[in-house]
């Protein structure tokens, strides 16, 4: 059932959730905190899937969650806000901003270190001292001042598993593939995922943060290995199915070579309706440049929106060339149109909430 009250301007803020990891999350965690007047508590959830880099050595020597998407989300909480057009930070706030760059500091040359993000390495340990890792993770957010909190999805170190296409001279054979850098890189086409092992424990404070939001975000993010593992763990899918939250599902600015190369934003919602049938979302947020045929993504949209449910389009892209990234200020802008609106008188029992 759907429809937390939108904010009205009165009253206490909304208590968000964004569901991804990587750039994307880090990119919607920061236009979150950009909407203080409107959002009271953030909370991260993060995918535990990373098999690459730092983290997987991590993973692999210490048996512990992979730490970097998680890092990157407490950073996005930490780091000090840049208003837009605003001048020079608070003094009061260099100190997180140091923190946040030795946190994120990686590593160089070629011995044993190389290639560690400085926060990698200090996850790894407080998880390993304190046995637990959501305790880690709100004492590291301690220790960086972070506005919000960070949770994994699971406290299992997950596998994502694939089964994809066009990886042999006949286009129909399908192949097996396991790993999330293996799935994000792969030159065929990814038909399914699923992870492994296949009913791991859900994270009770993420299930709880769930089901008490007044908006869910998901996206943007690695659609296969970012997005859509959120909706297969078992007890997280079906909390966002059936939490009483507004859902914003916020679609990619590209295709992301690999993983999701040639995909429409149709596609895009597509799989994620293949993955979560019963996911009902209240909007769809997508850049306009990245929508060529608008009524098409509406259509598309169709199937998954709640009655009186929306596709939003504005310009939320970073004008930057080097990468297509959403700018934080552009998408802070965007969901205040989606989040602020008139508040509805509330629905009578057994009615659905929109």
């Amino acid at each position: 059932m759907s429809g937390g009250p939108m904010n009205d301007g009165a009253g206490r803020g909304l208590r968000a959730v964004a569901l991804g990891g990587g750039h994307g999350l880090h990119a919607t965690l920061t236009a979150l905190r950009l909407l203080g007047d409107v959002v009271d508590e953030i909370t991260a959830v993060v995918t535990v899937a990373d098999d690459g880099g730092s983290s997987g050595r991590l993973r692999r020597e210490l048996g512990s969650l992979p730490p970097g998407d998680l890092r990157m989300a407490l950073c996005a909480l930490a780091a000090p806000l840049r208003e837009p057009g605003a001048g020079a930070a608070d003094p009061a706030d260099l100190p997180d901003d140091l923190w946040v760059r030795v946190v994120q500091h990686r590593f160089g040359g070629t011995g044993a270190l190389a290639g560690h993000a400085v926060g990698n390495l200090v996850l790894a340990g407080l998880m390993d001292v304190l046995g637990d890792a959501v305790a880690a993770l709100d004492e590291m957010g301690r220790l960086l001042g972070a506005r919000g909190r960070v949770l994994p999805m699971t406290c299992d170190p997950l596998t994502i598993e694939a089964q994809v296409t066009g990886l042999d001279d006949d286009p129909a054979v399908v192949r097996l593939i396991r790993g999330q850098v293996a799935v994000a890189s792969t030159p065929g086409r990814v038909r399914r995922v699923w992870l492994r092992p296949d009913r791991p424990t859900p994270c009770q404070e993420a299930l709880d943060a769930v089901r008490d939001a007044d908006v869910v975000l998901l996206g943007p993010g690695s659609w296969f290995t970012s997005v859509l593992p959120h909706l297969l763990v078992p007890g997280l899918g079906e909390a966002l199915v059936s939490t009483a939250a507004r859902r914003v599902v916020v679609l990619n600015l590209a295709p992301q070579p690999g993983e999701t190369a040639g995909f429409s934003p149709e596609q895009h919602l597509d799989v994620l309706s293949q993955h979560a049938p019963a996911l009902r979302v209240d909007a769809v947020l997508a850049d306009q440049a990245a929508v060529p045929v608008p009524d098409r993504l509406r259509r598309a949209a169709r199937t998954m929106l709640v009655p009186d449910g929306t596709v939003h389009l504005a310009p939320v892209a970073a004008d930057d060339p080097a990468a297509p990234r959403h700018d934080p200020a552009a998408l802070a802008s965007a969901l205040r149109s989606v989040l602020v609106r008139p508040r509805r008188a509330a629905a009578g029992a057994g009615e659905r909430r929109t």
